[in-house]
């Protein structure tokens, strides 16, 4: 529970709320129960396999054993290409609160080498690292909602305002009446903050009890982190406005006004939040592409797991590289349309293998799942269109690539 709640409370709070608001205004809040709504039927879905399946690597592993292992692969990939993306972006925010803009991109990269080294001395060390990071977070945001409370800028007024836009140019527009495809927008960005509940199910070989512990943690984390979602987003669009909000690089800091130790304690608490999350995300991450290697002829060597610690060191270094040359090159905004779109089709792939479960493996109804497809579904394809262009041309190229090992392959 403490791995999934530290993957998600950081992801969301600090990095998603203000891309988010820019696409669906103050309509922003229909935007964080339609994603809440589509990450529990995923969470349903995702704890009714790890159930029956108790491995390492996911939906991909669940679709390898229930359904194809071609379909297998797509979901591993989708979860590989977004979580990459989902883990620079995390290093850009802590650097953003941590930092000023000149050592931005260089604490980035210190801080991803630095959690892949903690991730790999073993699961006890990420569990037991993340719980005393989410614990300081949830101490801080109860200061901060008090800060709030007790100043003078906060107006229910401000929530209710009409929904606000950046235009291509930059400039904040304000379209009349509610925007249908800025919300859905607006979901998949947030969809980004929610799916950490993964990094639950993916280590279903390091807990114990694995059917009994992972749906309970995953439905209790998903829980817990909404309704922090829902209180701390109320807080900050009372206090900035729609429009303000969707342009503030670190809205939580402006949201607590002038005073210095709030804003210096805020900046701690998003600097926190975010390696947490960085810890969920990459301790998941390196077991996909591990159990992906060790079912793959062409990269045994990704598949080798360190003698003293247990853990699939070369695969989380992988992730690591890969996620550098990320920070060196975009931004957050661009890295959570990215990611969104790779786990809503993970995810997609995650509702069709829980839908062909039958007798004592089905803990959830189907209506779920079939709920879960179409909404990952709709929210992938509206999320960013260069998010999708990019996305499919990266799905079609490492097609062509395994295709082509398979093919050479004796």
């Amino acid at each position: 529970m403490i791995i999934g709640l530290g993957s998600m409370i950081g992801a969301g709070i600090f990095a998603a709320l203000a891309p988010a608001t820019a696409e669906a205004g103050s309509w922003v809040f229909l935007a964080l129960a339609l994603a809440a709504l589509v990450a529990y039927c995923n969470a349903t879905s995702s704890a009714q396999l790890a159930a029956q399946y108790p491995t390492s690597g996911g939906t991909y592993a669940y679709a390898r054993a229930q359904l194809n292992p071609s379909l297998g692969l797509v979901a591993g990939w989708g979860f590989v290409i977004g979580k990459t993306a989902s883990t620079a972006a995390m290093a850009l925010t802590f650097a953003a609160y941590a930092a000023g803009e000149a050592w931005q991109k260089p604490l980035a990269v210190l801080a991803l080498l630095a959690i892949t080294t903690v991730n790999t001395l073993g699961i006890s060390k990420t569990a037991r690292m993340t719980r005393w990071i989410v614990l300081s977070v949830l101490a801080i945001l109860g200061v901060l909602l008090a800060v709030i409370a007790a100043g003078d800028e906060f107006s229910f007024g401000v929530i209710s305002s009409a929904a606000s836009r950046i235009d291509a140019s930059g400039n904040l527009v304000v379209p009349a009446g509610f925007d249908l495809f800025g919300v859905l927008q607006a979901a998949g960005i947030l969809f980004f903050a929610f799916a950490g509940y993964a990094r639950i199910a993916t280590l279903g070989e390091e807990v114990r009890e694995p059917r009994r512990t992972i749906p309970r943690a995953i439905i209790i984390a998903l829980a817990i982190t909404a309704a922090l979602y829902a209180v701390i987003a109320v807080a900050v669009m009372g206090v900035l406005g729609p429009a303000q909000l969707a342009q503030s690089a670190v809205p939580l800091a402006e949201a607590v006004g002038r005073s210095t130790w709030a804003q210096a304690l805020v900046r701690v608490g998003a600097a926190l939040a975010c390696l947490g999350a960085l810890l969920g995300l990459a301790a998941g991450l390196g077991r996909t592409i591990f159990a992906m290697a060790r079912d793959s002829r062409h990269f045994g060597f990704l598949a080798h797991v360190g003698e003293r610690f247990r853990t699939p060191a070369r695969a989380e270094f992988l992730v690591c590289a890969a996620a550098v040359v990320l920070v060196l090159l975009g931004d957050i905004r661009q890295a959570i349309g990215f990611s969104s779109f790779g786990v809503l089709v993970y995810y997609a792939i995650t509702n069709i293998t829980a839908f062909t479960q039958t007798g004592a493996q089905r803990l959830y109804p189907r209506v779920l799942q079939v709920l879960g497809l179409v909404l990952c579904l709709l929210l992938a394809f509206t999320v960013s269109g260069q998010a999708v262009l990019v996305g499919a041309v990266l799905f079609v190229v490492i097609a062509a690539v395994v295709l082509v090992l398979r093919r050479r392959s004796p």
